[in-house]
């Protein structure tokens, strides 16, 4: 590792905007030293740009970057390529092979001249770090597990001996036992990280949290869990900033109020001396110009009041609001306590004789809430789909005793395609564009937001619209089965969602690697797959 430096990356005036001109941030200044930073915000505000940025993939609209240490880049998603080693993927293969040639006797000047002599013990320093000893650097990467590729990418990382390390959405799609493993090594990483996550467990590794937004960063110290408490604060306040300030414009609006009905009286008592009085003219315009101007500084003063109170109010109204905007609530589904949603009697199902599941048994009575869990090729996926009744099983008995519906992470019933108005009255043939325009405004798609199309949704706008398209219907779902329901959101999504789904009346079989969102929708039990044996 290179010598100790306060500051790897410092960003001073920094603004970046998307390919069609919209501005994600501006004079954007932030520094990043030998310290894990968690960077949230919701999706679209420009984690992933300012990522790039760090990386210098992009260059800043305006504003300068200074970086003064070695950066490594987990690239967890890039898919292996065709006959691809794990000594390829670590990114030694050449240098390997270079100092096998010396230690032959066939290197050329070239060899010793590239020659990296310290890199054997790396690579074993590193394997032995993430728990690859062992490992057959000649091993086609294929063949390995999502877990080991994991480890292999950290692996590259820890041999590149950078001073800072970037991650973007480094646990989805991985399964408990790897996500375990990269929250532990990022609990005992020495050097800096930038962690693009909405895995609150990952987060709370963090030594600090800067959420990004289009007004800029704010930066918190602590972890997720402080980060969180924070919030709740500021939100606590504003609300009470909001009460508040409601209070205010009443007053003010009561004060100007008796303050006219005062003048009023005034003034009718003036016309009344002035109708009977004997003093002279001059004194009595004279007493009338007073009362005029005495009247015009009140009115300016009353609007002045007025514009004070309503700014304040303004401000803090858009601080609640901002909070509140992605809260929705679900439709009552109906469901019957008692009522048996789902049977699973010995059932079982493969692919090509390769079997997947084998003797499941399960039984979802009422409003219950099941959660499918195991590693990554235990079956989870195959298991919602027979429940769907995607699937059929090879054998055993499945009984769908209510309504369900799938939404898999990508809300796949949705079509990029379509307007959210088409999808609805595709999803219900017998709604009207009042009904659909109705429900989808429950969801908090109001007015123009109506006629967006699919594709150009964030996730958590799209799985709101999946929600609102398959419950408000004239005979909606008792069961709801969602597959990693939370993997494209952003944090303040996820706690929408969350909410919504805790209230919710209807039954739940859901697979997520989540653990946070698990307890927040109030799972009541776990049916845990194990991965197929040979």
């Amino acid at each position: 590792m290179s010598a100790k430096l306060s500051t790897f990356i410092t960003l001073d005036a920094v603004s970046a905007a998307t390919p069609d001109g919209r501005v994600l941030f501006d004079t954007l200044t932030l520094a990043f030293g030998r310290e894990r930073t968690g960077l949230v915000g919701r999706n679209g505000v420009g984690k992933t740009t300012l990522l790039r940025l760090l990386t210098g993939e992009q260059d800043p609209a305006s504003g300068t970057i200074a970086r003064s240490g070695r950066i490594g880049v987990l690239r967890q998603t890039l898919p292996p390529r065709p006959g691809e080693t794990a000594a390829d993927h670590l990114g030694v293969a050449e240098a390997l092979a270079r100092l096998e040639r010396i230690e032959a006797g066939q290197g050329d000047d070239a060899d010793f001249a590239l020659a990296d002599w310290n890199l054997p013990s790396r690579l074993h320093d590193a394997c032995l770090e993430t728990g690859l000893d062992g490992l057959d650097l000649d091993r086609p990467v294929d063949s390995l597990s999502g877990g080991q590729l994991t480890r292999l990418a950290l692996a590259a990382l820890l041999i590149a001996e950078p001073d800072v390390i970037l991650l973007d959405e480094p646990t989805n799609n991985l399964d408990v036992e790897a996500r375990t493993f990269l929250v532990a090594f990022l609990g005992r990483w020495k050097g800096g990280a930038v962690v693009v996550s909405h895995d609150r467990t990952l987060l709370r590794e963090m030594d600090r949290i800067v959420e990004l937004s289009s007004l800029g960063a704010r930066v918190y110290g602590g972890n997720y869990d402080l980060y969180a408490d924070r919030k709740a604060q500021e939100q606590a306040a504003a609300e009470r900033d909001l009460d508040q300030a409601e209070r205010a414009a009443g007053r003010v609006e009561r004060d100007v109020q008796q303050a006219r009905e005062r003048k009023d009286r005034r003034d009718a008592a003036g016309r009344r001396f002035a109708a009977r009085a004997s003093e002279p003219k001059m004194l009595l315009d004279a007493r009338a110009q007073r009362a005029e101007a005495s009247g015009g500084r009140a009115s300016h003063l009353a609007d002045r009041q007025r514009a004070a109170a309503s700014d304040q109010l303004s401000d803090a109204r858009a601080r609640v609001e901002q909070a509140r905007s992605l809260a929705f609530d679900l439709p009552s589904s109906g469901l019957a306590g008692g009522k048996t949603v789902l049977t699973f009697e010995d059932v079982a199902f493969g692919y090509g004789g390769a079997s997947v599941l084998s003797a499941v048994s399960l039984k979802l009575t009422g409003p219950e809430r099941v959660a499918v869990t195991g590693p990554n090729g235990s079956g989870k996926t195959t298991l919602i789909r027979l429940a769907a009744g995607d699937l059929t099983p090879a054998s055993g008995r499945i009984v769908q005793g209510a309504r369900s519906v799938l939404l898999d992470q990508k809300t796949a019933i949705l079509r990029d395609e379509e307007t959210l108005l088409e999808a609805f009255l595709r999803l219900n043939p017998g709604a009207g564009v009042n009904t659909a325009q109705a429900a989808l405004a429950r969801f908090l798609f109001r007015n123009t937001a109506a006629g967006r199309a699919v594709g150009a949704l964030s996730g958590g706008e799209r799985l709101r619209a999946a929600l609102a398209c398959v419950l408000v219907s004239p005979s909606p779902p008792q069961l709801l089965i969602l597959d990693e329901p939370t993997n494209h959101l952003d944090l303040s999504s996820i706690e929408a969602v969350e909410t919504a789904l805790a209230a919710w009346d209807g039954a739940l079989l859901v697979v997520s690697h989540d653990a946070d969102f698990l307890v927040a929708i109030g799972i009541d039990r776990r049916l845990a797959l194990e991965r197929p044996v040979g």
